[in-house]
């Protein structure tokens, strides 16, 4: 990723979490998302990278971002450990079932484990089956760790998913 993609992962965040969360986070919270302001949230992480955190996009066959995944080193409250997290993967709605979210997993799982962490953990809403079945078929397996997210107000569970590398 590049900081020439941040407008366009910003739009495929936004669009993801306002598609994908429909109906398990709080409507107003979705609808408030800014395209402009994750851009710019993506500009600032960028240019103060230490390379810890590594951002990933796809392309589809024009050329044009249709997707993107983050990952880096699992963190443990404020204390990062030696797993590694997948902090997020979003595939624009217009390109859902077309592979793009697999590549940026399989990538991010082949740089992990050349990176030499054991496991890759990643934590999905509770409710969201479509992530978890995506998940569960490339080896992820729920830990039995669950924490709620507040967002307005509203407790919204997660639950941790784990794969060894």
């Amino acid at each position: 990723m590049t900081l020439s993609d941040c407008d366009r992962v910003a739009e495929i965040r936004v669009r993801g979490w306002q598609h994908a969360y429909r109906g398990m986070i709080p409507q107003s919270y979705l609808d408030g998302l800014s395209v402009a302001e994750d851009a710019e949230r993506h500009r600032t992480r960028l240019a103060r990278a230490d390379g810890r955190v590594v951002n990933l996009v796809a392309e589809d066959a024009r050329g044009e971002v249709v997707g993107w995944a983050c990952h880096g080193p699992y963190r443990e409250g404020e204390v990062l450990t030696d797993d590694a997290e997948l902090y997020a993967v979003y595939v624009h709605p217009d390109h859902l079932g077309q592979g793009a979210g697999q590549a940026l997993l399989a990538e991010s799982l082949t740089r992990c484990a050349a990176a030499g962490h054991g496991r890759l953990l990643l934590w999905v809403l509770k409710e969201n089956v479509r992530a978890r079945r995506f998940y569960e078929r490339a080896g992820f397996r729920a830990d039995g760790a669950e924490e709620p997210f507040d967002v307005e107000g509203v407790a919204v569970p997660e639950v941790r998913y784990s794969r060894a590398l």
